[in-house]
Formats: structure tokens, C-alpha cells, sequence
């Protein structure tokens, strides 16, 4: 619903006071003055602490510094013609005893004179005792429309040039406020043609944006999926939905992806499927840190995971990226919480459901018998993949890929088809390990490290595949019985 509708149906349904969390005052202003004038055919009537109230020559500095006269001035015979009044930053007086009273008289008054206070706010604010008089509602953030000429104007007018369509631009700019676009905007030269790095340049803002919440974390990636070996079916069924968040796609009528989960032993490359997911679709890529969402006071934890949800949603498109999703939407629920798990997983999988915002959820799991069958039932997500211990092929590709990595030019001179040979049942991450710890003894050594130092390596790793075995063998049985697919 967009805000003039949501607007309309409230003052039709007597809400009176309005109490609107936001950091934009100068769009909100310039919106509730566009409804007024549609509705009563007048502007709406300002208030600031500083200037008073500002839209009359002849009530000039009126009710300034004094947030009660303000409230009183709208029952003044002056105002009898103005129906809509928007008190700005009013969170700062709200608590106020004589405000609070005042509030309270004031509130039958209006709505027998068909007058709607707004009271503006940067945070929510409001005292128990007039909850049944305010109606609180949230200003939502720009829209594509809003984004796309906010971006055709400062373009112009800051002579910024790009390869990016205006589209492009658009979407990667979604989720900011337009002081935010006017800022990141205002700190790009114009005498540089931009392309990569403009979109470089904004999600650097966005993690900036991000950033301000403290149980969610923004990820760079320079991952391709090129970079991961195996996985064939994955990769395919991620490149066949790579444009799913473009405009052609939403033109042609495809549904929106709602996310994979990825389960296996750890150090098979689920996590780092996540950060090569971002940088093949070229989205922000957002982490959830399980651990932060829950607060020891009551309400803090679902209001973590409401943020979380909320801050997807204005950065959309984006990935979310849940590591060890097993670790809170599991069948061992804490019974000494008052519930507070059960309310997060019920806010957190009602959205997984419902959501028709562009966000993509990467969940990973080391273990699928933990997890609770709410999570797992279809819907939540588009599909389940089982991410296996490497074949002999996919070693092979493993060892070139990393050996490539630290030595470039002379990679080709270990026996990669032998180590692959030697390393079964060891996953990405050992096969890695195994590398490092050759390096390190050829270093401590004074010589180059050889294929024979890593083959000590692998004699010496114990693989995780071992004390894991029966986990795997479930997992294999569930994709016989075509429950998960391998990915």
C-alpha cells in the first residue's frame, strides 16, 4: 500500500492523531501537503520547535520554543480553516506531563471538528497512557519512481556521466532516503565516466547504511562461481535465475526466487557458495549473525529480528545469508525463554512464507535432522541442495584452484591428479588446509614447498567425513528419496 492510500483510509476511519516514524520531514511534509490539497483543497499547517509555525506570513514565530502552545494554537480561531497540522520532531515533548494531558483533552475536540494532528518522529516515542488515542504508522522509503527522477534531476545537475541505464541505477539506489541519494550522489566527480565503479561506489554506502544495526552485517565478494569446483546442478539452477530481480524478468511475469538452503559437513563450500551467489548476481550480500537477535530484555529479541527483516527489505534486492540456520530453527527449543524463541521463529518463518520483496535467503546447515520441519516444508525455500564431499574430478579442480592461488606460474608442477588421488573424503576446506600446512613447512624449511610435503599433509588431516559418516549417509538417503536435491 502505497503512503497517500494508507493516508486516506486512516483519516476515513478516525484517526485523528498520527504519529509518523521517519528521517525525511522535508518528503513527508511535501507528501502530506500533496493529500491535503487533494482532499481539502489546502496546505497543511507546519510546526518546528525553532520557527514555530512556519506556512503563515501573519502567524510568524507562532507557538516557537513552546511545544504545548502549539497544540493549544490549533483550537485558536486563527486555525479554524486548516484541517491538517504536522508538529515536527514531537518525540522530544511527547513525554511531557502537561503534553501528554493536553494530548488527551485535545484528542475529542478534533475529531469533533474533523481536524488530523501528525506528529513526526525520528523515533518511536510514544507513552502507554496515549497509545489509545495515537495511531503510529511508518513513512515508507522512496519508491522507483521517487528514486528515478530524484536521480534523472541531480545527474543533470551535477554533469555526472555513466555507462549505467537510469533503471540500473535506480534499483542499486533502492532502500536509501533521498538525502542519502543526494549525498552519494554529491560525492562522485564529475569529471570521471563511471560504470562499475559507481555501483562499487554505492553498495560502499550501503554498507555504510547497514552498518548502523548492530545484528546484521554487510560482505564484499570476489567470488565467482567459476571459482567453486563441482556443484554442477547448483550453478546451473542459480544461472538459469540470475536476472530474476530485473525489470524483464517482473515484465515477463516470473515469480520472485525466495531463497536455497544448502546443507553438508562443514568445509564443503556452502558458505562460500553464498558469497560466490552475490557476486554472480551482483547484489548486496547482508549476513545474520544468529548470535546478536537475542536480547536479554523482554520484546529486545523480536524487535532484532523485525529490524534484521526490515533493513532486507528497504536494501532489496539483496542476499541474506544465514550461516548454520540449524544453530535457532531447531527442534531443541529453549523452554526457559517465555517463549521468546518460538515468537522469533514464527516472525522470522511468516516472512520467509509471505515476502514478495526481491530478497534472496542463502540458509546454510550442517545438519538437517536438527532442524525443525516448519523450516524445511515447502515454501520457505525454492529448493534444498545437498552439498557432497568432492569426487576425484572435483579434487582435482580443488587442488588447481588453490594451488593457482599461491603460485600462479608454477602451479602445474605438482602431482594435482596423485593428491586428488590420496584425498578422498576430504572436503574443499581440508584439501585447502592441506596446502597451507605444506607451505608452511616448506617455508620453515628455506625451500619451496612439493608435492611430497603435501602429501605428508593429507596423511596427518583427519577428515571431518569420518566422525560424520552416519549424517552423511541420512543426507544421501534423503536424496534417493527425492526430499533434497545434490547439488
Amino acid at each position: 500500500m502505497n503512503f497517500e492510500k494508507e493516508i486516506k483510509i486512516l483519516l476515513s476511519s478516525s484517526n485523528f492523531i498520527i504519529y509518523i516514524l521517519t528521517e525525511e520531514e522535508e518528503r513527508l511534509e511535501y507528501s502530506l501537503n500533496m493529500i491535503s490539497k487533494k482532499i481539502f483543497q489546502q496546505n497543511i499547517c507546519t510546526w518546528n520547535f525553532i520557527e514555530g509555525y512556519t506556512n503563515n506570513p501573519n502567524h510568524k514565530m507562532r507557538a516557537n520554543k513552546n511545544p504545548l502552545e502549539a497544540l493549544n494554537s490549533i483550537q485558536s480561531s486563527e486555525y479554524n480553516n486548516y484541517k491538517m497540522f504536522l508538529l515536527k520532531d514531537f518525540d522530544f515533548f511527547i513525554n511531557d506531563l502537561s503534553i501528554i494531558i493536553k494530548l488527551k483533552n485535545i484528542s475529542e475536540w478534533i475529531k469533533i471538528n474533523q481536524k488530523y494532528i501528525f506528529l513526526s518522529s525520528s523515533k518511536i516515542n510514544i507513552p502507554e497512557v496515549l497509545q489509545e488515542h495515537i495511531t503510529f504508522i511508518k513513512f515508507p522509503l522512496p519508491n522507483e519512481l521517487e528514486i528515478k527522477f530524484e536521480l534523472e534531476k541531480l545527474i543533470k545537475i551535477l554533469n555526472i556521466n555513466t555507462e549505467l541505464s537510469i533503471n540500473e541505477l535506480t534499483l542499486a539506489y533502492k532502500g536509501f532516503s533521498i538525502n542519502r541519494i543526494r549525498k552519494s550522489l554529491s560525492k562522485i566527480p564529475a569529471t570521471q565516466n563511471f560504470s562499475k565503479n559507481l555501483i562499487n561506489h554505492i553498495l560502499n554506502e550501503k554498507k555504510i547504511l547497514i552498518e548502523q544495526a548492530n545484528n546484521i552485517d554487510f560482505y564484499y565478494s570476489n567470488n565467482n562461481l567459476s571459482d567453486i569446483a563441482g556443484l554442477i546442478n547448483l550453478k546451473k539452477w542459480l544461472r538459469v535465475r540470475k536476472n530474476a530481480f530485473s525489470k524483464k524478468a517482473y515484465n515477463y511475469g516470473i515469480s520472485l526466487p525466495k531463497g536455497i538452503l544448502l546443507v553438508g559437513i562443514q568445509g564443503t563450500g556452502k558458505s562460500l557458495s553464498a558469497k560466490a551467489i552475490a557476486k554472480e548476481w551482483n547484489l548486496p550480500l547482508l549476513k545474520l549473525d544468529v548470535s546478536r537477535i537475542f536480547g536479554g530484555i523482554l520484546g529486545e529479541s523480536e524487535n532484532n529480528i523485525q529490524n534484521i527483516i526490515n533493513i532486507c527489505e528497504q536494501i532489496s534486492p539483496c542476499i541474506l545469508w544465514i550461516d548454520e540456520i540449524d544453530k535457532i530453527f531447531t527442534h531443541n527449543i529453549n523452554t526457559n525463554d517465555s517463549g521468546t524463541t518460538n515468537r522469533v521463529n514464527n516472525i522470522f518463518l511468516t516472512w520467509l512464507s509471505e515476502k514478495n520483496s526481491p530478497v534472496f535467503i542463502v540458509a546454510t546447515a550442517n545438519n538437517l535432522n536438527n532442524l525443525s520441519t516448519e523450516i524445511i516444508r515447502k515454501g520457505r525455500f525454492d529448493e534444498i541442495f545437498f552439498v557432497d564431499l568432492p569426487n576425484f574430478e572435483e579434487r582435482i579442480n580443488i587442488f588447481k584452484i588453490h594451488l593457482e592461488k599461491v603460485r600462479p606460474l608454477s602451479w602445474y608442477k605438482y602431482n594435482i591428479y596423485y593428491l586428488s588421488q590420496i584425498s578422498n573424503n576430504f572436503s574443499g576446506a581440508e584439501i585447502e588446509q592441506s596446502i597451507i600446512e605444506a607451505m608452511y613447512s616448506g617455508f620453515y624449511k628455506k625451500r619451496e614447498f612439493n608435492t611430497k610435503d603435501i602429501i605428508i599433509s593429507i596423511n596427518n588431516i583427519i577428515p571431518l567425513a569420518f566422525t560424520n559418516s552416519k549424517n552423511i549417509s541420512r543426507l544421501k538417503d534423503w536424496i534417493k528419496s527425492g526430499k533434497i536435491r545434490s547439488a
